[in-house]
């Protein structure tokens, strides 16, 4: 990937990531997913929030805040918006996907009108808990009062709609309920209730445990997406998804020693890791690479469960894959799961993301965990 030169060091790397990350912030705060990939030229809740956590992490604090209050000016002048959601849902009247709050917003905050699938529930759960691990590492409590009309508006839309079917992290499988999504939804709902010692918060976070406890394991590890089936819940897509490794970090709605966890990273292993891991394993998006933001997470797990030097190992990779300038990109076409895809996506869309600032982000937050 990076052509046979040198490739950056460490230390090197990690100041080209605080370089490209704050180049590629907005003035009032969003994020560029990607800056050159004309697809990804906004700025989701998600992508986002886990950039500023890696900022946060990396003592560039300043530009986290900065994002968060940017959500806080998209989410204030939904207010209306979400009150028609919450009326409907109480009327038991039914709601199209286009009517939920959007999964990404132009840089400058203005919605964004394209048909790409907009109702993902991930990203409000997560920018709660970014939030949330700003101010607990900052001791900046004033932001919870700065920020109460979009913090309160964001717990109602997860209260009323946690368990609504919707788009996945990858913006697919808009008919199921996702593991990984519930990780995010309880990690935001579980650490603003820590913060503010909110018992209903508290609640809500335990139920959505249970629920994907007792709903989303399948021969003893985590299931990629479940469906309401003659009222009852099953694994539509039974298959593993690298971001089941959610539940667990950072999120910890599993313990990474968790019986439970420690099979669904075996089966990651043994279906989706080659140097990288891939995202699942029907994946066909520029062939299915290999993504250097879950390798960073998966990397992440092991250092949890004891395993360094494989946290070492994916550091390394990721570093690997840097071109001359220091750009990591949003995936590899080292070991691709569906080849014949791949140059169907480059005649349709160009080369995949780069630089990717969530995979400049995960490496900064590896780096920081080791």
């Amino acid at each position: 990937m990076n052509g046979g030169v040198e490739r950056l060091k460490h230390p090197q790397l990690t100041a080209k990531s605080h370089e490209i990350i704050k180049l590629n912030q907005h003035p009032r705060g969003g994020y560029a997913a990607s800056p050159l990939f004309a697809h990804y030229a906004y700025s989701w809740l998600r992508d986002g929030t886990f950039i500023a956590h890696a900022m946060d992490v990396s003592g560039e604090r300043d530009s986290a805040e900065l994002f968060f209050r940017w959500v806080h000016r998209v989410l204030q002048s939904k207010r209306g918006q979400v009150d028609g959601l919450l009326e409907k849902h109480r009327a038991g009247a039914w709601i199209e996907r286009y009517e939920f709050l959007g999964t990404r917003y132009h840089l400058d905050g203005r919605d964004d009108s394209s048909e790409w699938g907009h109702f993902q529930l991930d990203g409000y759960g997560a920018w709660l808990w970014g939030l949330a691990e700003h101010i607990r590492l900052t001791g900046n409590r004033g932001l919870l009062n700065e920020l109460r009309d979009s913090i309160e508006l964001t717990v109602d839309y997860l209260h009323a709609f946690w368990h609504f079917p919707n788009f996945d992290c990858w913006e697919e499988n808009a008919d199921y309920v996702h593991p990984a999504t519930l990780a995010c939804i309880y990690g935001g709902l579980r650490a603003m209730g820590e913060l503010e010692e909110r018992t209903e918060l508290l609640d809500k976070a335990e139920e959505i445990k249970q629920f994907v406890l007792r709903h989303a394991v399948h021969e003893g590890r985590f299931v990629k997406s479940i469906q309401c089936e003659h009222e009852s819940w099953q694994p539509v897509l039974p298959g593993v998804d690298a971001s089941l490794l959610w539940l667990s970090v950072p999120f910890g709605l599993v313990d990474p020693h968790d019986p439970r966890m420690e099979a669904t990273v075996r089966t990651i292993e043994a279906e989706l890791k080659h140097g990288g891991i891939q995202r699942y394993a029907e994946d066909t998006y520029y062939g299915g690479g290999e993504w250097l933001l879950l390798t960073a997470w998966y990397g992440w797990i092991k250092l949890e469960q004891g395993d360094r030097a494989e946290a070492e190992r994916c550091l390394d990779w990721i570093a690997s894959k840097a071109d001359t300038l220091g750009r990591l990109p949003e995936q590899v076409p080292d070991a691709l799961r569906a080849p014949e895809a791949y140059d169907q996506w480059l005649e349709q869309w160009g080369d995949p993301a780069m630089p990717l600032l969530w995979s400049h982000a995960m490496y900064l937050v590896l780096s920081s965990k080791l």
